[in-house]
């Protein structure tokens, strides 16, 4: 776990989608490229399915900058919580996945928090607010791909 820490996003979307559904998609680093407007390329290092210990490399832009970064699983509750988090980069950070049951559809919960350094440290209150409204988006996309699948 990353303390102390500087930022902390949460945001989260109703899905129309059963939480099994959801959550596997979601959960799944093959599909990231599909709903995370941010994230370009994904490389499994630990062969899949996703597991405690899974690590997986994510090439990514935002803010203009390149990015690569590799996750490690730390939690995973397949269907209800996953936790990865990364020591790479001027910015550390654990992501965590929550679904929940609401009705026939479900509530996913995206979190991210860390601890930036250098110039991402100055920045962070700006840096937060890009990351909610990104997050928004990518769950506002992850909302769409699922929607539209066939039942």
């Amino acid at each position: 776990m990353i303390l102390p820490v500087a930022v902390d996003v949460e945001t989260s979307i109703m899905i129309a989608r059963p939480r099994s559904e959801v959550a596997a998609f979601a959960a799944d680093p093959d599909h990231a490229t599909d709903w995370y407007k941010n994230i370009k390329a994904v490389e499994w290092k630990t062969g899949p399915p996703l597991r405690v210990g899974s690590r997986v490399e994510f090439r990514a832009r935002f803010l203009g900058r390149s990015l690569l970064y590799t996750y490690e699983a730390r939690e995973y509750a397949p269907g209800e919580r996953l936790v990865m988090s990364t020591a790479d980069g001027p910015f550390p950070m654990e992501t965590t996945y929550v679904w929940s049951d609401v009705g026939s559809g479900t509530k996913m919960v995206l979190r991210n928090r860390g601890r930036p350094s250098g110039f991402a440290k100055i920045a962070a209150p700006a840096l937060e607010h890009a990351m909610r409204r990104a997050n928004l988006g990518d769950l506002r996309q992850l909302k769409r791909v699922l929607e539209q699948r066939p039942e």
